[in-house]
């Protein structure tokens, strides 16, 4: 047996095209378009390519995009002032800081500084707690995507044993009360681990969904999972690999081709969560186009 792969590369493009529709719409009615801020500090390599790939998909969907370039030395107060500037802006109607932030930056100052209803990532402390109270305005886009990916494969959440390897502000705890809230793509019965859980096996074994978000290549093996279970793994790690060109490939957190012949369902690394963050931000762009929009 060979578990079905779940492309969310194909779930991304569904998605985008969804949003390109309607972004067409609202050009045909000569209204300004969805705009989305990106905040870059600093020179990371692996943050500029993230912003790049954001910047094109905006491009594709006809989201108007600009990244704000800033030193590696801006000090917090020219990044919040900055990001009061575009909290004002009603070009922008989504506002990204692209992370990690320079060790001398309170990512979370940066963050909580941005207008909630601009808050296209879902990480802020009033997205956070919206959330938490099953009112949200924003999801994280990894869990969203994660979650539509469950929908749109048509895997059923309710009632269902979830295991979420990872308790991060950006994913794991966000994820657990998303998979948990009485709705569709919810009503699982959620458990969380990390690195305080003893016999990790004995609740990974145990899962009808599993994901993986611990940052660890290959951290589930075959041993660890259940047969006809679902596994979602959120992890990118880059390994060596001579053969490549980049002198390096990417794997996830989950023994991808042993574990395969075990599940029912699996995604990949890469073309699994990643393209469907990336697709919910723009979802998220244009949602907060349409609150902002309605308040006109």
């Amino acid at each position: 047996m060979s578990a079905n792969i779940l492309d969310g590369n194909k779930i991304a493009r569904d998605i985008r095209n969804e949003v390109a529709a309607k972004v067409s719409t609202i050009a045909d009615s000569q209204k300004i378009p969805p705009g989305l801020a990106v905040v870059l500090v600093g020179d990371n390599p692996a943050s500029i390519s993230y912003v790049r790939g954001k910047e094109k998909d905006c491009e594709l969907v006809g989201i108007k995009t600009h990244t704000f370039k800033m030193e590696e030395n801006t000090t917090e107060k020219e990044i919040i002032d900055l990001i009061q500037q575009l909290n004002m802006d009603n070009n922008f109607h989504g506002i990204l800081t692209q992370l990690p932030f320079p060790s001398h930056i309170n990512e979370r100052k940066i963050i909580n500084s941005i207008n909630p209803t601009k808050d296209v990532d879902g990480i802020g402390i009033n997205s956070a707690g919206l959330l938490s109270i099953d009112k949200p305005i924003f999801i994280p886009a990894t869990p969203l995507g994660i979650q539509q990916i469950l929908i749109r494969s048509e895997i059923d959440t309710a009632g269902k044993h979830i295991v979420i390897c990872g308790r991060s502000n950006l994913v794991g705890r966000p994820l657990s009360i998303l998979l948990s809230q009485k709705s569709v793509g919810g009503n699982g019965t959620v458990t969380i681990c990390h690195t305080g859980t003893p016999n990790l096996v004995k609740y990974t074994s145990d899962a009808d969904i599993l994901i993986a978000a611990i940052g660890q290549a290959n951290a589930i093996t075959s041993d660890m999972v259940k047969s006809n279970s679902t596994i979602i793994d959120v992890g990118i790690n880059r390994i060596d690999d001579s053969s490549k060109k980049s002198g390096y490939r990417l794997i996830g957190d989950v023994d991808f081709e042993n574990v395969k012949n075990i599940v029912q369902n699996i995604t990949p690394v890469p073309g699994g969560v990643g393209p469907m963050t990336r697709a919910m931000l723009l979802e998220n762009t244009l949602k907060a186009y349409n609150i902002q929009s309605s308040k006109d």
